[in-house]
């Protein structure tokens, strides 16, 4: 499974976290590195200040540190290793999740593979995941595309996420009937609103595009949830690319 090409995002809705600020002042794009390698922290600054849209206000090495330097820098993305000494990168994303007063955007940029760590990021608001063994300019097109309101996965990685969900599908515990219900087919005009989802569409301008009232919207996505098994946006937007239900 892959959506499109390696190269490209993924523009899934999760909540307000990662909308674009239209109220914000255009500007070069301020960015907040935290990671526990000074050597990789170092490159990475360098790296990142050639480019003319991107200023590195600060870096720290600690979690701990972390929360204090959103507060003082206010930086529009944070580049997060989620294995950090101190506070782990998971429960900052929660703390910042419980702030809710804060605008910086968040890319968990990891080496590792745990997939299960990967959709507990996303569930807390992460904006994007990028590996660290990705190219660079993946890296540097993923600041800009979350920093405009967008979330960003690789093809590899919306792979990962999307089996981890499955794979917890998999394994929920089975009806005390000791019956599975099968999913029910979608609709058209359900295959509609989930192409919609999976490319930001908000209930509103899903129902100025399809003619249809927000409510009827709300309705449609009720019954999408029950028959595909999904819990929020998210997931149903990585099941639709999964299925390439995406496509329209």
């Amino acid at each position: 499974m892959s959506q499109c090409t390696a190269t490209m995002s993924a523009t899934i809705p999760t909540d307000e976290a990662c909308a674009a600020d239209p109220d914000k002042p255009a500007g070069p794009i301020k960015i907040l590195i935290a990671d526990d390698h000074p050597i990789f922290r170092d490159g990475l600054q360098k790296l990142l200040s050639l480019e003319k849209d991107f200023e590195v206000v600060a870096q720290v090495g600690d979690g701990d540190e972390v929360l204090r330097a959103i507060e003082e820098h206010h930086p529009d993305v944070l580049l997060l290793d989620l294995k950090l000494p101190g506070t782990h990168g998971l429960t900052i994303l929660q703390k910042m999740q419980m702030a809710k007063n804060t605008t910086t955007k968040v890319i968990v940029l990891t080496a590792s593979d745990d997939r299960n760590e990967f959709v507990q990021a996303m569930k807390l608001g992460t904006c994007g995941i990028v590996l660290k063994q990705s190219p660079t300019e993946l890296l540097l097109k993923s600041i800009r595309r979350v920093h405009a309101g967008e979330i960003w996965l690789d093809s590899s990685t919306t792979a990962a996420v999307v089996r981890q969900l499955a794979s917890t599908e998999d394994h929920s515990p089975a009806p005390r009937n000791g019956r599975v219900r099968e999913r029910s087919p979608l609709s058209q005009r359900e295959r509609e609103i989930v192409a919609l989802v999976s490319q930001g569409f908000k209930n509103k301008e899903m129902a100025q595009k399809l003619f249809i009232s927000e409510q009827t919207v709300k309705n449609h996505l009720h019954n999408i949830f029950d028959k595909l098994g999904v819990s929020d946006r998210l997931e149903l937007a990585l099941y639709a690319i999964h299925k390439k239900l995406h496509l329209g």
